[in-house]
């Protein structure tokens, strides 16, 4: 009996079928394949809170250059301010099997059931900038960012040495940043713990304006409508803190003299505004933290062990302080 061979147009469709099986078996972290690949890199996913600053845009860039700097494959997500968003794409991380995952946590609540995925799934997370208030530490390796209670205790210790003098009360409205986020609720304890110290300094006000230029002008809008006498203005960052000026010069008053402005974070702009007089006080918050985040990956994913906090070393600045420094401004 004759055996028909196959021929030779018939075997070359074979053997093109199994290469393309082979190369889709390959994968990447893009499509869902083994994060770190067959070239040997490292693959992080990073989820980002947004772009609602001018600190968040320099910490992405941080990031970014970091991971390119160190030979780390990123995988970048915004989440445009929603946590919704932020577990979508630490599940997308999950999926895609990449080595590592960090994220900026959009609010302090809701982080158990998605990093348990994660911790299942034997991928480590690192959290940056803020923290989660899960009561199960085994679902993160490490933090890394700010001490924002400090922060602002610092800006409310600062308050309390210039208006030590005040022999009535000192009106104080206060922007914070995105209402249940960690920055938010610290900062705003530390600020309030250290007022505390002298009775005469009243918080009379006090509303989200969710980190933004455009939330902090509206909201100072209002503060200047409902209340006539406002002294002090503690913004929970720079950027709202600008768009407060923009308010207060349209209600005709000056900023840094008829209203006293204290903000956090020490990007450049702010940093402009305390040189010109605009604001009077600013702790630092550095979002230079790509370097030292790539640090920590490579550690995690060969299993060495990392401390549960790291903390990055901050300052404060005066107008004068201002002046000096931002020949050398990075961000």
């Amino acid at each position: 009996m004759r055996t028909h061979l196959p021929s030779r147009k018939v075997i070359a469709v074979l053997t093109a079928a199994l290469l393309a099986t082979g190369v889709a078996a390959c994968g990447n972290s893009d499509t869902g394949g083994s994060g770190s690949g067959d070239d040997g890199k490292i693959t992080l996913g990073f989820s980002q809170v947004g772009a609602e600053s001018g600190w968040r845009t320099a910490n992405t860039t941080s990031i970014k250059e970091a991971a390119t700097g160190a030979g780390i494959d990123l995988k970048f997500d915004d989440a445009q301010q929603k946590q919704e968003n932020q577990i979508k794409a630490i599940r997308n991380f999950i999926q895609q099997k990449v080595d590592v995952i960090a994220f900026s946590p959009v609010v302090e609540s809701g982080w158990d059931t998605v990093l348990k995925e994660a911790k299942d799934a034997k991928i480590p997370v690192i959290l940056t900038d803020r923290s989660v208030d899960s009561a199960d530490t085994s679902l993160y390796k490490t933090f890394l960012g700010s001490d924002f209670v400090k922060e602002g205790r610092l800006a409310g210790e600062w308050l309390v040495e210039q208006k030590k003098a005040a022999a009535g009360p000192v009106n104080i409205v206060e922007l914070q940043g995105t209402t249940g986020s960690a920055p938010a609720n610290d900062r705003k304890k530390g600020f309030g713990e250290a007022i505390a110290a002298n009775p005469n300094l009243k918080i009379i006000a006090s509303q989200s304006g969710d980190f933004t230029r455009a939330g902090g002008k509206q909201v100072m809008e209002q503060f200047l409508k409902a209340n006539p006498k406002i002294d002090v203005l503690f913004a929970h960052n720079d950027d709202m803190g600008l768009g407060a000026l923009e308010a207060i010069t349209a209600a005709g008053k000056v900023p840094g003299k008829d209203i006293t402005i204290i903000t956090v974070d020490a990007v450049k702009d702010g940093m402009q505004a305390l040189a010109d007089g605009k604001f009077n006080f600013i702790a630092e918050c550095s979002p230079l933290l790509g370097p030292q985040l790539m640090d920590l990956v490579k550690k995690v994913h060969n299993g060495e062990a990392v401390p549960a906090r790291i903390e990055t070393q901050e300052t404060t600045f005066t107008q004068e302080q201002a002046k000096e420094a931002l020949p050398n401004r990075k961000y």
